[in-house]
């Protein structure tokens, strides 16, 4: 059952990192109705992913590193864990931001530069600056642990 789950949260990581992406870029060509539907999604998948995960692992079920360069590894696992513990927050933070100007522009899209909702699309903005790249980075660098993992892992099973 572990093993499923372990698959699937990587599916739906993969997935997530996709729609990130395509959120980027439907925002990019002023397509904001298309954008926050996409960034929804990439959340919600995101959301799953981490209930997976940590599902997967209350099971007990683990891979430990067995192959080359173990150093690299543990630096790329390092990184990986630290920005994925700083993505939740920065993701929340403009999330809710969005959120809250999306409600202070009557919930119109087009009306984001309303005074009401203005200070909120700002401090998105400001907080998606951050928070894309942390994601990404987490997204990608988790694909290329899973394929390690894969390739030289070894599965421990905890209590």
């Amino acid at each position: 059952m572990a093993e499923t789950i372990n698959t699937l949260s990587v599916i739906t990581i993969i997935i997530s990192g996709l729609v990130l992406l395509l959120g980027v870029y439907l925002i990019k060509s002023g397509r904001r109705e298309a954008h926050m539907k996409a960034m929804l999604t990439a959340s919600t998948l995101a959301t799953i992913f981490l209930v997976l995960y940590l599902t997967r692992l209350g099971l007990g079920y683990e891979k430990k590193y067995i192959g080359p360069n173990k150093g690299a590894y543990l630096l790329l696992l390092v990184s990986h864990i630290i920005l994925a513990a700083a993505n939740l927050p920065l993701a929340l933070l403009a999330l809710w931001n969005a959120w809250k100007g999306y409600l202070a522009s009557g919930r119109n899209l087009g009306n984001i530069d309303a005074p009401a909702a203005r200070s909120f699309f700002a401090r998105h903005r400001l907080w998606v600056k951050w928070t894309v790249p942390v994601w990404l980075y987490v997204a990608v660098t988790g694909w290329i642990i899973y394929l390690l993992l894969h390739n030289y892992g070894e599965v421990t099973r905890g209590g």
